[in-house]
């Protein structure tokens, strides 16, 4: 509503604001809702002591010959010098990087997949499709593993004996066996990657953008994939750097899969840093060792994780002067 003038319309909170004569209302004094405080405590608590008190207590035992069942002794920054010189360390961080940069090129997929859904006219399709291709999120992710390993069995294997029926024994392999398959192996583990947060992402904004955008695009005539390249892209570059983050915290964390179907092997192909951590506490049960190369994680999650924040803020502060 706006109040009418002879030569002008002027806002009521304009109005308001030149209007300093106008009697200043009591400013109302906040009520405290105690129920949330009282509801939040245990949570609170519990997240306390079942997520930051381990964490905290790993970082402070890095600096320890850790003995969870007995005595430790201090030995300051031994541990990190350790890890210097550690070179099993230090190459698990190269599979790491190519688990990286194939979890970003994979996005192809999903993104993909979105465009494709979002063009289909009949709701009742995009209904139909979207359950089909969100649903799988829903597996645990052991069983998808366990499946995948079944399917790269290099005897009686699915893949193996699909290759053999058609003729193509010469390209059977020992999937997970052999030191320069491995680690693809388990990378197009979850293949087409359909089924996922990516996926979601792109479709949600896909979803966002005004149909009438759309529709003036295919009067201009632009095709789907300059409209790809020149508007969707363009409006997705908030969700694409949320995930870059996400995929950095993942990637840091990756060891899940890897553990189940190689433990690391062949000759250590699929050794990422989380199984090199493992191996030190379970199986070396150099524990304080293990707290460090688990504090070292942590910290390059925060600083990877900063690095993406921050250039997602000097892009938003960017576009803003842009305007």
């Amino acid at each position: 509503m706006a109040i009418q003038t002879p030569d002008r319309v002027v806002p009521d909170t304009a109005a308001m604001l030149a209007d300093t004569s106008a009697p200043r209302q009591p400013r109302r004094r906040r009520s405290i809702s105690w129920g949330a405080y009282l509801g939040l405590a245990p949570l609170a608590i519990m997240l306390g002591v079942f997520c930051y008190y381990p964490a905290a207590s790993g970082i402070f035992h890095s600096f320890f010959t850790w003995n969870p069942g007995g005595e430790s002794t201090f030995t300051g920054f031994e541990n990190y010098a350790t890890m210097m010189s550690d070179q099993l360390w230090w190459e698990s961080f190269k599979n790491l990087g190519i688990i990286f940069v194939f979890g970003v090129v994979s996005w192809v997929i999903p993104l993909a997949a979105a465009e494709l859904l979002i063009s289909l006219r009949s709701e009742r399709a995009q209904f139909v499709y979207r359950t089909l291709l969100i649903v799988p999120m829903a597996f645990p992710g052991v069983v998808t593993a366990l499946i995948w390993s079944f399917l790269y069995q290099p005897n009686d294997g699915v893949i193996n004996t699909f290759l053999s029926s058609i003729g193509l024994e010469s390209l059977t392999q020992n999937w997970l066996g052999d030191p320069h398959l491995a680690l693809l192996s388990l990378l197009f583990i979850g293949f087409p990657f359909i089924a996922g947060l990516p996926f979601l992402m792109f479709y949600s904004t896909l979803q966002n953008i005004p149909k009438e955008i759309f529709e003036a695009c295919s009067l201009d005539g632009v095709n789907r994939l300059q409209r790809l390249f020149l508007i969707d892209l363009p409006l997705m570059g908030r969700q694409v750097q949320l995930l870059l983050v996400l995929v950095v915290i993942e990637t840091l964390q990756y060891g899940f899969v890897a553990y189940i179907l190689t433990s690391g092997g062949p000759d250590n192909a699929t050794t990422v840093p989380v199984l090199h951590m493992l191996s030190e506490a379970f199986n070396g049960g150099n524990w304080g060792y293990a707290a460090a190369l688990s504090t070292t994680l942590f910290v390059l999650t925060i600083v990877f994780s900063t690095i993406v924040a921050l250039a997602k803020r000097r892009d938003s502060t960017t576009n803003v002067k842009g305007m």
